[in-house]
């Protein structure tokens, strides 16, 4: 049964938030006969947009599987969409809220999974003086780069209320063992500038952010033992962790285990007073997990070759592309290597024309009312146009453009 202990502070007409929550930048059209709300329609302005379908060729923590049930970043996002709604739902939080945030948060993941997002980082640290992180990309792409078509076939930006914008860069920063506050102030998104800076504006939003820790620590367990990247000692280990802290009923650690859990756990000890919260074992016992994933999983000795193998792919296609500059002739320039290039220079110059300002006369470029962005005369918008091009890219897509410049 439902305890709905939240249902006096969530994002309904009645808070005093609502108002500031349900804000976007821009008016979207509405038709007369819609029966979504706000939220709902930020739902599915994601869900339809190709930043979301590029999520199931992404990488979660393991690459180039053979097999088909190791989890991929959009995975990742269902998982998350999961576990927020059952514990928005049962604390009487909006759940459509929840929810849309979860399947816009991963949306300006890169390709390759936090391995991708070094590489970034390392290319704007040293073109543009900062540091890629994912969560602020995911703002980026949510805010000026994916559109959708309209009735009459104009690509128009999404235009997300604030409360799913705020979500989306605030699921950032690991939670430390002490309860999630929303923050009073809405404040420009824009501004914050590392992971983890501000909390949430929401209760919705910190139900979203401890999801995702909740959501990927037991996945990526089943999916390291599906691939046998640990040892019987290690697995061992793993299964004392439910012996240490008494976890009821279970004699081994998955992702049921994990899930439920913490699930319940943070439902029963969670309130308006004491926030969004776990009890101080769970606490430990999710830090524990957490400790055990770093050490025997994302450090493995087995994903090394991987990051290498990354680091390759990227900065090829940075510096490749990188080298393609002439400013105002950019555009010319890359069609005179299509012929060496054609993937490459081909999806690269529809991105330019269909963010830059300086192509806004071309004809193909007719349909897009869409933000420009880019003004080819800069070079850091060029560096930031290859950023958001790249930081696009599925795996396999990344893989392509890699050996087609390898090829003669």
């Amino acid at each position: 049964m439902r305890k709905r202990k939240f249902e006096n502070v969530a994002i309904q007409e009645n808070n005093d938030k609502y108002s500031a929550c349900i804000f976007r930048d821009d008016l979207i059209y509405k038709r007369n006969n819609d029966i979504r709300s706000e939220f709902n329609r930020d739902y599915n302005r994601i869900l339809h947009s190709n930043s979301y379908r590029r999520l199931k060729h992404k990488t979660q923590v393991f690459f180039a599987t053979n097999n088909d049930h190791i989890c991929t970043r959009m995975e990742h996002v269902g998982h998350v969409s999961s576990v927020s709604y059952s514990i928005a739902n049962y604390l009487g939080l909006n759940t459509e809220l929840t929810m849309a945030i979860s399947i816009g948060h991963d949306i300006g993941h890169p390709p390759f999974g936090h391995d991708g997002e070094r590489v970034l980082s390392n290319f704007t640290s040293k073109k543009l003086n900062y540091k890629f992180w994912h969560e602020k990309n995911s703002l980026r792409f949510a805010d000026v780069i994916e559109t959708l078509p309209t009735q009459i076939d104009e690509e128009i930006n999404l235009d997300l209320t604030y409360a799913v914008r705020d979500g989306i860069i605030c699921h950032c920063g690991e939670v430390k063992s002490k309860p999630l506050f929303p923050r009073e102030n809405k404040i420009d998104l824009n501004l914050i500038s590392k992971p983890g800076q501000v909390s949430p504006y929401t209760w919705e939003g910190c139900v979203v952010k401890i999801s995702d820790k909740i959501s990927y620590l037991g996945r990526d367990i089943e999916d390291a033992l599906r691939l046998k990247i640990l040892t019987q000692n290690q697995i061992k280990e793993l299964n004392s962790i439910t012996e240490k802290f008494n976890i009821p009923d279970f004699n081994k650690i998955n992702n049921t285990v994990i899930v439920h859990n913490l699930v319940t756990n943070l439902c029963e000890n969670s309130s308006i007073k004491d926030g969004i919260t776990l009890s101080n074992d769970y606490f430990e016992f999710m830090d524990s997990i957490k400790a055990f994933c770093y050490k025997n999983i994302y450090y493995h000795s087995r994903l090394s070759n991987f990051q290498k193998y990354v680091e390759l792919v990227i900065n090829t296609i940075l510096e490749t592309i990188d080298s393609m500059y002439d400013g105002i002739n950019t555009l010319k320039k890359l069609d005179e290597h299509y012929d060496i290039y054609p993937n490459l220079c081909d999806s690269f110059s529809k991105w330019l024309i269909k963010y830059s300002t300086n192509y806004k006369d071309n004809q193909r470029g007719k349909k897009y009312n869409n933000k420009k962005i880019y003004n080819l005369e800069n070079k850091d918008d060029y560096y930031q146009s290859i950023v958001d091009y790249v930081s696009s890219m599925t795996d396999a897509f990344a893989i392509k453009i890699f050996n087609e410049i390898l090829q003669f």
